[in-house]
C-alpha cells in the first residue's frame, strides 16, 4: 500500500483515481479473458484454426488494453483534449483510407490490414469524437459568441456520413444517441430537441428504404421470417441457461452459434453461468454510467460534466445494443459488448474510453480548491 505522505506521480495517481471505476474494468477485462476460453474454441474449430486462435489473439489485445487505459489516466483534462484531438483526426484520416482501400467484409468497408491484424478506425473515433464534442459544447456555454454548437453539429455531419458510407448503421445509431445526449446537457433549446428527433427518424427510414441489409435486418426482426438462425440459437442458449447456467465448458447451444465470441457472447454466458450472472453484468454497466454521470453531476467544469457524462453513455448504450439483440429486444447488429466480446480493435478503443473516464474523475484538490474560491469571491461581490 502507497503512503498518502510520499509524493510522485504514481502516488499522486492511486490517491486521486476512481478506484471502484478501475476495479471495474479491470473485472470487466477479467471475465472477457474468461469468456474467450468458453466462446471462441468452438468458433475457431469450425474455421480450422487452432482451438485457442482466438484466446491467445484475445491475450495478445489485453495487455496493450490495460497499458493504454492506466497511461490515459495519468493524463490531466488538457491534455485528454489534445490527445482526442490528434486521435480523431487520425481517425477520421483512416476511415476515409478504409472506404477505398479497405478490406470489404460483409459489404462492408470498416477495416484496415496491418500485417495479421485488422484495425477498425472508427471504434476509436467514438471516445474522441465525444471528448472533442464536449469541449466545443463547453466553449460555447463559456462564450456564447465562439459558435461551439454549431462546429459540433458539423463535426457530428462528418462522422455520421463516414459511418453510413461504409455502411455501419448501428456505430452511426450509437454516436448519435451520445452527441444528442451530450448535445441535450448543453442546454439546446426544445425546438432543436424536436427538429433532431425528427432528423433521426427521417434518416433510420431513409436507411430502411435505401440499404438493403437494413432492410432485411428489421423485417426480421419484426416479422421473424429469413435467416434468424443466429438470434434464434442465441435465444435457444439463454433459455437452456436458466438461472444458473450448464456449468463452465458444459454449453452446447453456443458450438452452432457463428458469432458467439463478438456479438453474441452474452448468449453464451447465459448459457454457462445463467441468468443471475448475466444480470450481475448488466448491474457493473449500470454501476458504469451511474457512477460517471455522479462525478459529471458534481463536476463544475463544463467540458468535463460533459465529457464525462458522453463517455459512460457510450459505454452504457453499446452495452445495451449489444445485450438487447442478444435478447431478441433489437434488430441484429454487429456491436461488441465493451471489454468482454473477441476483438482487438474495441478492446483497445473501450480502453482508450476507459482511460478518458479515469483520468477526467480523478481527484484534483487544488482545482477544486481554486473553484471553492471563486466560488466564495462570487458570493462576496454578490452580496455586496
Amino acid at each position: 500500500m502507497m503512503s498518502r505522505a510520499k509524493r510522485g506521480p504514481v502516488a499522486d495517481w492511486f490517491w486521486t483515481i476512481d478506484r471502484y471505476l478501475l476495479a471495474v474494468f479491470v473485472l470487466l477485462m477479467g471475465i472477457g479473458m474468461m469468456m474467450s476460453f468458453a466462446a471462441s474454441p468452438a468458433v475457431a474449430e469450425r474455421l480450422r484454426y487452432d482451438s485457442f486462435h482466438f484466446v491467445i489473439r484475445h491475450a495478445v489485445f489485453l495487455v496493450p488494453s490495460i497499458a493504454v487505459m492506466i497511461g490515459l489516466s495519468f493524463l490531466t483534462p488538457r491534455q485528454v483534449r489534445r490527445t482526442a484531438l490528434i486521435m480523431l483526426v487520425a481517425a477520421i484520416a483512416l476511415m476515409l483510407i478504409a472506404l477505398f482501400f479497405g478490406v470489404e467484409v460483409k459489404g462492408s468497408r470498416r477495416w484496415i490490414n496491418i500485417g495479421s491484424f485488422s484495425l477498425q478506425p472508427s471504434e476509436f473515433m467514438k471516445p474522441a469524437f465525444i471528448v472533442i464534442c464536449a469541449w466545443l459544447f463547453s466553449e460555447h456555454a463559456r462564450q456564447p459568441e465562439i459558435p461551439g454548437n454549431f462546429f459540433a453539429m458539423i463535426l457530428f455531419v462528418i462522422v455520421a456520413a463516414l459511418l453510413v458510407a461504409q455502411p455501419d448503421l448501428g456505430q452511426t445509431i450509437l454516436t448519435s444517441l451520445v452527441w444528442s445526449g451530450m448535445f441535450f446537457m448543453a442546454g439546446v433549446p426544445w425546438l432543436w430537441i424536436g427538429v433532431l428527433g425528427g432528423l433521426g427518424v427521417v434518416g433510420f427510414m431513409t436507411a430502411y428504404y435505401m440499404l438493403p441489409h437494413v432492410t432485411g435486418r428489421v423485417d426480421r426482426f419484426l416479422t421473424g421470417e429469413g435467416d434468424t438462425f443466429q438470434v434464434d440459437a442465441a435465444r435457444d442458449a439463454i433459455m437452456r441457461g436458466g438461472f444458473l447456467g450448464q456449468g463452465p465448458g458444459e454449453g452446447t447451444v453456443k458450438r452452432i452459434i457463428p458469432d458467439s465470441h463478438t456479438d453474441f457472447i452474452f448468449a453464451v454466458m447465459a448459457e454457462e453461468f445463467g441468468i443471475i450472472f448475466c444480470m450481475f453484468i448488466v448491474l457493473i454497466f449500470a454501476f458504469i454510467v451511474m457512477r460517471g454521470l455522479s462525478h459529471a453531476l458534481k463536476e463544475k467544469n463544463d467540458f468535463q460534466r460533459f465529457a464525462i457524462a458522453g463517455l459512460v453513455l457510450q459505454l452504457g448504450i453499446q452495452s445495451m445494443i449489444n445485450i438487447g439483440v442478444n435478447l431478441e429486444l433489437l434488430p441484429a447488429k454487429g456491436m461488441t459488448l465493451p471489454f468482454i466480446s473477441y476483438g482487438g480493435s474495441s478492446m483497445v478503443a473501450i480502453a482508450v474510453t476507459a482511460g478518458f473516464i479515469l483520468a477526467l474523475t480523478r481527484y484534483r484538490p487544488e482545482r477544486r480548491a481554486q473553484e471553492r474560491s471563486m466560488f466564495r469571491v462570487q458570493e462576496s461581490v454578490a452580496a455586496e
